[in-house]
């Protein structure tokens, strides 16, 4: 395949992991989170503040998660930036916190960008960080 440019397409790596729905699983995340950040050779306070950020976006999504549910993260690693989508299966009813909410203002202030939805019995929220210029 290759692009408008000429050059040859390159697939995302995309690595997919799947814990239980509960807190003391947040550290797999976590781990995961700051090693594929390495990868990408982000800064130290880069990599700290993505791991803050998806430990804050799995906080609160556990709170509306439900019994027995797994949270299934996706990290899409690109050459300058890491995504990550985490999705939890609801409560009925269930609702994410307002954007005008303090969580919201960590995740906004921690990644490049934060979205969320909430569909089908089913929430997720996904974090875009791009590496600082100049590496």
């Amino acid at each position: 395949m290759t692009q408008l440019t000429g050059q040859p397409a390159t697939d995302d790596d995309v690595v997919h992991l799947t814990v239980p729905a509960d807190g003391g699983y947040l550290g797999v995340l976590r781990t995961a989170t700051a090693g594929l950040a390495a990868r990408l050779q982000f800064a130290l306070d880069e990599i700290e503040d993505l791991r803050i950020a998806v430990d804050e976006a799995c906080a609160m999504l556990l709170a509306i998660a439900a019994r027995e549910a797994d949270l299934d993260c996706r990290f899409a690693v690109t050459e300058d930036a890491l995504t990550v989508e985490v999705t939890v299966p609801t409560v009925p009813g269930a609702k994410l916190p307002a954007e005008s909410s303090f969580a919201w203002k960590v995740l906004t202030a921690l990644t490049t960008s934060a979205s969320a939805s909430a569909t089908d019995g089913r929430a997720t929220i996904a974090l875009l960080t791009r590496r600082a210029p100049g590496w």
